[in-house]
Order: structure tokens, then C-alpha cells, then sequence
């Protein structure tokens, strides 16, 4: 009976496990099923997010990256972080090395690759923020109200992008220091290792 279970343990783990495998695309790119298909108009998408409530966020990967299959293995399947960023952002994906067409804020079309360029993306991942309204000139690079350059563990996370989502940055909180305040607020730290 014990050796049932444990085999039926060992099943059941495994079943688990594999749950947390995200899907790849021919692009090598790992996909979430909750991210949003566009034609890479950043403006359009800027406003489309708008309309729906939301604030866009560009994430930069690249075939191969394990930071990258390790955000969407550990975090972006995590019920807690999967489930504030689909409620508050609309998530756009981008090849850094990819040639899909884009449209920059200023009407220039690019390819994802030439984008990742002009907007200073120098590895993967990268997240850029957009504001919540479309801006009047410049790039997307410029326009971004935050840059998330690389991946960071959960709670850093999913801080970064409640950080966004409250416009912390049009305030005097700095992220550290908003995120230290959260961490401490979550019972993660005390005040004493905050300071």
C-alpha cells in the first residue's frame, strides 16, 4: 500500500511539474496564452491598454534565454503575479533579434530587432513600461516611464509593476524605496533591514 502511494505521489509530482512547462513558438520564444497578439503599433497599443484599463508593457526575450524561460516558468505562471499583470497590463511580446515589423511613437517603422536597438535593449529580459497616455513625439524607448532590465525575483517583480501601475514614478518614492516598504509591509523584512 505505502509503495502505491508513493508511486501515485511520484505521478502526481510529475503531472505537476510538467503543469509549469510554458509553451515555445517557432520563434523560440516562450509564450503565455495571456500575452496580447498586435501589430506592434506602440501608439495603438498604448491607447488599445488605455481602453481596456490597462498599462502597456513591452517584454524584450530572445530564443535561448534561460532568464527568459525562467520568468515564464517561475513567475509569470505564479497564480499571484500571473494574475495582477493580466488585471492591470496589457503585455506585448518582442523578439530582440526578431524581424516583425514595428511602429515606434514618432511613425517609424522598424523591425523588432532595429526597435530593440533604438530603444537602448541591451539583454533579455527587459520590460519597458509605456506611459498610460500616448505621447506627442519621441520614441518608445523615451516614452517608457520604467525599464524592468532583466529578470529579479518575485516579490521585485510583481513590485516593479505595482510600482508602474500606482504611477510611483511621478512621485518622490523611489522604486528601492517603495520596494523596500512593500517588502517590509508583506512581512518580508523588518524596518530595521529596510534602512
Amino acid at each position: 500500500m505505502l509503495r502505491q502511494l508513493l508511486i501515485a505521489s511520484a505521478v502526481v509530482g510529475g503531472l505537476a511539474g510538467s503543469a509549469l512547462a510554458v509553451e515555445v513558438g517557432d520563434d523560440g520564444l516562450h509564450k503565455q496564452d495571456w500575452f496580447s497578439l498586435t501589430f506592434k503599433d506602440v501608439a495603438e497599443d498604448i491607447q488599445a491598454a488605455k481602453d481596456e484599463g490597462k498599462r502597456l508593457a513591452l517584454v524584450f526575450e530572445q530564443r535561448g534565454c534561460i532568464y527568459c524561460k525562467k520568468m515564464h516558468e517561475e513567475l509569470l505562471v505564479d497564480p499571484e503575479v500571473r494574475d495582477y499583470i493580466q488585471a492591470n497590463f496589457k503585455v506585448v511580446q518582442y523578439n530582440l533579434f526578431g524581424d516583425e515589423e514595428v511602429i515606434d511613437i514618432d511613425g517609424e517603422t522598424l523591425t523588432e530587432k532595429t526597435a530593440g536597438r533604438r530603444w537602448a535593449v541591451v539583454f533579455t529580459p527587459t520590460i519597458l513600461f509605456m506611459p498610460e497616455d500616448v505621447p506627442g513625439e519621441g520614441t518608445a524607448g523615451e516614452a517608457a516611464v520604467a525599464t524592468m532590465p532583466g529578470l529579479f525575483g518575485k516579490q521585485t517583480f510583481l513590485n516593479m509593476f505595482e510600482w508602474v501601475r500606482t504611477k510611483g514614478y511621478d512621485g518622490d518614492e523611489h522604486f528601492q524605496k517603495y520596494h523596500a516598504r512593500r517588502l517590509e509591509e508583506k512581512g518580508f523584512i523588518d524596518a530595521q533591514t529596510a534602512n
